[in-house]
């Protein structure tokens, strides 16, 4: 019992560890009925054999070529669980349809559109919804140029999105930038032109020289 040291005869440890490939409350229970012993619980039972390293040989897998008892067995029709069960066709209502939108951790709005996802092979993927729909006005980013936003970045019309160089992005908000995405919505016209005009300049003398 609780708290108390449980002692076993030579005959009692010999039965259990010849029977230990028993379930442990099959094994108690023989064990009971066996030697009498009211006073040894199934724990009792499952801590001696742990203790000496008795084990069932069991690892809770099921073996290759192994049958299920119920296969083929249609289940008994029960009114409570139909109620709860999927109807053909039917769709769980948290189901992210094409269209479906949400927010990045970046804080750009995604949209769920009908493509293969490159990574799962699922039959849709969420992408840049500001990107999305100005591909579809002005066709692919040019590679090396992004899309940047004049304004609030949840506005994901095309016409508050502009094509800029990557290039452009440090003089923006890097290291050494203007802090642009952080700027008023009337200033930003401002910043943006310093920064192309930085930009051309740079260029010019990279060709230069």
């Amino acid at each position: 019992m609780r708290g108390h040291w449980v002692r076993y005869t030579a005959r009692q440890l010999a039965f259990i560890k010849r029977h230990r490939k028993l379930p442990h409350r099959e094994l108690h229970a023989a064990f009971v009925k066996r030697f009498k012993r009211r006073d040894v619980s199934l724990d009792n039972i499952k801590s001696l054999c742990w203790r000496k390293g008795w084990k069932t040989g069991r690892n809770g897998r099921f073996e290759k070529g192994f049958i299920p008892y119920n296969k083929a067995r249609k289940m008994p029709y029960n009114a409570n669980s139909a109620r709860t069960q999927f109807k053909k066709g039917q769709q769980p209502r948290n189901t992210k349809w094409a269209g479906h939108e949400r927010l990045s951790k970046e804080g750009y709005v995604e949209i769920s559109v009908e493509q293969t996802n490159p990574h799962t092979g699922f039959e849709r993927r969420y992408v840049l919804k500001h990107r999305h729909l100005w591909e579809q006005k002005h066709g692919p980013v040019p590679e090396g140029m992004v899309l940047k936003c004049k304004g609030d970045r949840l506005n994901t019309d095309p016409s508050n999105w502009e094509l800029i160089p990557r290039a452009m992005l440090p003089r923006l908000n890097g290291r050494f930038g203007r802090e642009y995405d952080r700027a008023p919505d009337e200033i930003k016209p401002t910043i943006m032109a310093v920064a192309k005009l930085e930009h051309r300049l740079n260029e010019a003398r990279r060709k230069a020289g």
